[in-house]
């Protein structure tokens, strides 16, 4: 949105004494209800000729509703030039594979060089404006050292329908991670809530009270002896480090993950060269987001998204075919 916006309502019989905000979220589709709520705030809603600045106001029959929308503000984040692997893009949204290495969005310890920063200097005047402020809407995250596809909104209407799509479980994330061991059964749920470790409040686990439930449902593809497996991991919900704290609950933590494979180091040297000496060079979880589908905001078509394994994921991969199928 580049520039201000006038949006009419005229108030119907079937809306009479309804919430003001409720009345002009289902009138305007593309601005979500609480954007709306901080424009009314703002005093910028007149309702038969008074400004009106209370989202809870019940509106009157016929009356006319006026909505001053202003520009969207530029993101407090700067666009940077960055290199991105945009794999779909339209005026609504786009997915981009998100290599290993890159975070998702400035925070204390990563002020720039994120998505976020590259997606403003990518879409510049394509954005419209999520929340009032020219930038991507983030609908979902990957970790730092996780690769992958990602879906990010353009708008404020993708960003509201695909948000509420991955609440309501209707966007598929498939993911393949290499992990220690063979799990047994070799397919099934992983189901337990999670929360902050009593033991280190800076890492999630798997607790018994409070936490948010989740599923991780998982079928392993393949075996190395019974060393290591690659096991396809596909999130009913999406906790924080929800796969890489499943699996290390049930014994088979994800290969070079180094906050939740504790056991890893003397695993690694139980290997056979040159799957030792490949993961001994490997500094990051072997987790990469595979496979993305999801039904499109606008035309409801469905979408999916395939990503090959990255570069350092494959060169263990082959690695561990050296050693275990070729000896």
């Amino acid at each position: 949105m580049s520039e201000r916006q006038v949006l009419e309502h005229i108030v119907s019989d079937d809306e009479i004494d309804e919430r003001l905000d409720r009345v002009l979220a289902a009138a305007h589709a593309d601005l979500s209800r609480a954007r709306i709520q901080t424009l009314i705030s703002e005093g910028r809603l007149i309702a038969g000729g008074r400004t009106i600045t209370e989202a809870k106001y019940r509106v009157k029959p016929a009356e006319r509703l006026t909505l001053n929308v202003p520009p969207a503000r530029p993101a407090v984040p700067v666009g940077q030039a960055i290199d991105l692997d945009i794999v779909f893009e339209d005026k609504h949204l786009l997915v981009v594979d998100k290599p290993v290495g890159m975070v998702v969005h400035p925070a204390a310890g990563n002020p720039d060089g994120t998505l976020v920063n590259a997606l403003i200097a990518h879409c510049g005047d394509s954005l419209s404006g999520i929340g009032g402020e020219k930038r991507p809407g983030i609908v979902h995250r990957l970790d730092k050292d996780t690769s992958g596809l990602m879906v990010v909104a353009k708008t404020d209407d993708a960003h509201i329908r695909l948000s509420n799509a991955i609440a309501t479980r209707q966007v598929s994330r498939g993911y393949r991670a290499l992990v220690w061991g063979v799990p047994y059964p070799t397919k099934g749920e992983i189901e337990g809530a999670i929360g902050r470790s009593a033991s280190n409040r800076k890492k999630m686990a798997v607790v018994i009270h409070g936490g948010k439930s989740a599923l991780t449902r998982y079928a392993v593809e393949r075996c190395w002896g019974v060393a290591v497996s690659e096991a396809i991991c596909r999130l009913a919900t999406g906790r924080t480090h929800q796969i890489r704290v499943h699996m290390s609950h049930i014994g088979h933590s994800v290969l070079g993950d180094q906050v939740y494979g504790a056991r890893s180091g003397a695993r690694r040297e139980r290997l056979p060269e040159p799957a030792q000496s490949a993961l001994a060079g490997f500094h990051r979880q072997a987790l990469h987001a595979a496979h993305l589908g999801f039904h499109h905001p606008a035309t409801n078509d469905l979408l999916e998204f395939e990503s090959a394994l990255p570069e350092d994921m494959a060169d263990l991969v082959r690695a561990l075919d050296d050693a275990y199928l070729k000896g």
